[in-house]
């Protein structure tokens, strides 16, 4: 009798435990639970499912990588990654470059290489560490280990190729790298730079390149050269060795300019070489006869992924003697016209102190000799003494003369013309 009366004690609470629980799911139901439970669903729903008749992805290492979508706003203003470099006696050119291009937006590797004296090498640090607005944003770096680079042979390459990783290491908020020497110089400011890239797909790559070797194949891709710049540390010049080689048959070699503007994505795609094509064709411009006018070139053109990205320019003036010499024509005030009328956003090469740079200046940059060049960003007085609002721009001139070459060039890149043939 003393069970049956506990087990009655139990009944009412839980007859009433039950009708509330039933009360409270049909109120949950009303209040959203079973939209709640679709967009679990919904989410569970965004990953592939791991049984399917018609699977047939690759699952071995070296997958093609699927590159993430573009942001969904409007125009955002991008940021570029550079490198200027010099050799002996180019401080106060590559100073003077570095001034002309500096926005505190970008990023900044400056590099003399080995022959340079430690004595510029050390003023060149000094001044890199001493200036207050280098200090302040912190976006200039200097590549403290010099390299030993050869322009006609493969020194240059894995000097490009070091400033990259630099770049990708301080850094990875920047959308184009753009490699210069000393004897550059721009034709626009940064904030025309950057506002004629606003509206650009990320992932176009400025490459001037032809797949037409003509005399180069001769002489440029069938001799065998070794660069004494690999593993001595004093310059000299490249020397031929035998036999000859015949083309490769597991790619195609393209040719072109040594000064590109290179997308991020296939920067890191040449630093890390997933699929072993830039290390192979690394190895083989190795003993290559100006290998910076091939390399970048071929890589690009033989990846199905990056070969439609390309765009064929330099966005550099540059005058060359006819029939061509291995550097081009140095620039003189002769030449400003030309320059201003090819719409580019640089121009090279310049002599040190040459006059056609203070005219540069003032008429196109509006820059005072010593000083960055002028832009939104600036505060303070006239020579940008105070960092401002770096997320605003003030385009002018330049950024349509810009603009205009570089519509013309996008719209033959998406016909196909000249691309990567």
């Amino acid at each position: 009798m003393g069970s049956l009366n506990m087990e009655k004690k139990w009944i009412f609470p839980l007859v009433i435990s039950s009708l509330v629980f039933i009360f409270l799911l049909a109120t949950s139901f009303n209040m959203g639970l079973i939209s709640s439970i679709h967009t679990i669903n919904s989410i569970f729903a965004v990953f592939p499912s791991h049984v399917s008749a018609n699977h047939t992805d690759p699952t071995y290492a070296e997958m093609k990588v699927k590159w993430a979508p573009p942001p969904p706003s409007g125009p955002t203003i991008p940021r570029f990654a550079y490198l200027v470099s010099g050799s002996k006696g180019d401080l106060e050119k590559l100073w003077r470059t570095l001034l002309a291009l500096y926005h505190p937006r970008n990023q900044y590797v400056v590099h003399l290489d080995l022959e340079a004296p430690i004595e510029e090498r050390l003023e060149l640090a000094l001044r890199v560490e001493k200036d207050p607005m280098f200090s302040k944003v912190g976006n200039v770096h200097m590549a403290i280990r010099a390299n030993m680079v050869t322009y006609r042979g493969p020194t240059m390459v894995a000097n490009t190729l070091h400033a990259c990783a630099i770049l990708l290491k301080k850094s990875k908020d920047w959308d184009w790298f753009i490699n210069l020497s000393a004897s550059d110089y721009p034709l626009v400011t940064q904030d025309d730079l950057l506002f004629a890239f606003s509206t650009l797909s990320r992932k176009l790559n400025f490459i001037d390149h032809t797949g037409r070797l003509g005399w180069k194949e001769d002489r440029r891709a069938k001799p065998l050269l070794i660069d004494p710049g690999l593993y001595r540390s004093t310059k000299s010049d490249i020397f031929w060795v035998t036999p000859r080689r015949t083309l490769p048959t597991a790619f195609k070699l393209f040719t072109g300019s040594a000064w590109m503007v290179l997308s991020h994505s296939f920067v890191e795609y040449c630093i890390w070489g997933w699929d072993n094509l830039p290390r192979t064709l690394l190895m083989y411009y190795t003993n290559f006869v100006s290998s910076p006018e091939f390399y970048f070139h071929t890589v690009i053109c033989n990846v199905p992924e990056f070969a439609d990205t390309v765009v064929n320019h330099d966005l550099h003036y540059i005058s060359w003697d006819n029939p061509p010499r291995q550097h081009p024509r140095a620039l003189s005030l002769n030449d400003t016209d030309k320059m201003i009328a090819s719409n580019a956003a640089f121009a090279r090469k310049f002599k040190e102190g040459t006059p056609v740079l203070d005219k540069i200046d003032k008429e196109l940059l509006g820059r005072k000799n010593g000083t960055f060049t002028p832009g939104a960003w600036c505060a303070g007085d006239s020579t940008c003494s105070k960092l401002g609002d770096a997320n605003k721009i003030k385009p002018g001139p330049g950024a349509e003369r810009l603009l205009r070459l570089i519509q013309r060039l996008v719209i033959k890149a998406k016909n196909g013309q000249n691309q990567c043939k």
